[in-house]
């Protein structure tokens, strides 16, 4: 597995790696048959340090957390749980998934867009032009999945909504946590 471990604007040394490859390369191989690659990051906010850890799988799925702390061992060492719970509440489907599967999970490319907040003038007048402010436009991936996958990669990225393209009826679908907790699915193929 490829490790990818940095520190923004801190220095991480040479232990902090080392504890990382090792106690995150337990995790997934207890729950994962073929990972690929992790990057974890390491950065301060304000007094606590954060730890982003992402791990990525040969079936093109991902797990994600984030946790804080203020000790950078103890950050890691909750972000590691995190990843660890994600994995074992999906392991029959991780190690199954690509058995299913013909063929790793496609991805197709598409644009992202970040939009800057709309400020309220003092008054309550509308603003005169309604085009959005683009604050940074990036490529992201759409994978190809099925119903059942797009929920799971998008409780393991423990992300509140995900954009993929459905494998049965090739269109573009969104599934996303509805606020009762129930998981809300768009299909707009199937509204016709």
């Amino acid at each position: 597995m490829q490790y990818k471990i940095t520190g923004v604007h801190i220095e991480i040394g040479d232990a902090l790696p080392q504890h990382v490859e090792t106690e995150l390369g337990e995790v997934v191989r207890k729950y994962a048959e073929r990972p690929t690659g992790a990057t974890v990051i390491f950065s301060k906010d304000a007094t606590e340090y954060v730890c982003e850890t992402t791990v990525h799988l040969s079936t093109g799925l991902t797990a994600a957390a984030k946790a804080h702390d203020f000790d950078i061992y103890e950050a890691f060492g909750k972000c590691s749980e995190k990843i660890e719970k994600q994995m074992r509440r999906y392991k029959r489907r991780l190690k199954d998934h690509h058995r299913d599967r013909e063929s790793p999970i496609e991805s197709l490319l598409a644009s992202s867009y970040i939009l800057a907040a709309s400020e309220t003038e003092s008054d309550g007048a509308e603003e005169d032009d309604l085009q959005p402010i683009i604050v940074a436009e990036m490529e992201t991936n759409v994978p190809s999945l099925s119903v059942g996958e797009a929920v799971m990669q998008m409780e393991l990225n423990n992300a509140p909504v995900l954009v993929f393209k459905n494998d049965k009826s090739d269109g573009i679908n969104v599934v996303y946590r509805r606020d009762d907790g129930n998981i809300g699915w768009i299909d707009p193929t199937n509204g016709r």
